[in-house]
């Protein structure tokens, strides 16, 4: 197999993973151990990120035929890029608690559903909540309302149930008496 294949496979499975992800995100992963390197794709790989180490030229040539933004400034120097295919902000919360621990990871950018983010961009998405936190606030919010009306509809039912009970209450005081 020649190396202009292995080349052409290579752009071909970067093109495919540009195009079904939501979010790329670009580090520089200079200075990490092997082992650092291999416990940060295991902590990926737990919330469904894969994390592959690039060739720049080659991760260019794919997002040119993906029809991504021109990630030039993001290819530069050692870089991996970690592509999520359903939620946009998990790399970018599982790689900025990596970073806390590991100072040498640096985010470069990010292709967030086709538009380019810099560096600061991705550290501000960092502080949104990811999309299972906000269909729990989403949860949390339809919950308030919806028991709030199902204690006034069952209020008058309540209001009824007491009063069925103190009439026979009284009927029950009045049967004792009278005997």
């Amino acid at each position: 197999m020649s190396t202009r294949q292995e080349k052409r496979r290579e752009i071909d499975a970067c093109t495919d993973l540009l195009r079904r992800a939501v979010a790329a995100v670009f580090t520089d992963y200079r200075g990490l151990s092997v082992s650092e390197m291999n416990d940060l794709r295991r902590r990926l790989r737990q919330v469904g990120v894969e994390y592959r180490v690039v060739k720049n030229t080659l991760v260019q040539l794919a997002a040119k035929q993906a029809g991504a933004a021109n990630i030039d400034k993001l290819a530069q120097g050692p870089t991996a890029v970690a592509f999520s295919f359903d939620d946009p902000i998990v790399p970018a919360k599982v790689l900025a608690a990596f970073a806390r621990e590991h100072k040498q990871l640096q985010f470069k950018g990010g292709l967030v559903q086709g538009a380019l983010l810099d560096q600061a961009q991705m550290q501000a998405m960092v502080a949104l909540p990811g999309v299972s936190e906000l269909r729990a606030q989403v949860a949390r919010g339809f919950r308030g309302p919806l028991t709030s009306l199902a204690v006034v509809l069952s209020a008058p039912l309540r209001a009824l149930a007491c009063g069925l009970e103190a009439v026979r209450a009284d009927k029950a005081e009045g049967t004792g008496t009278a005997a």
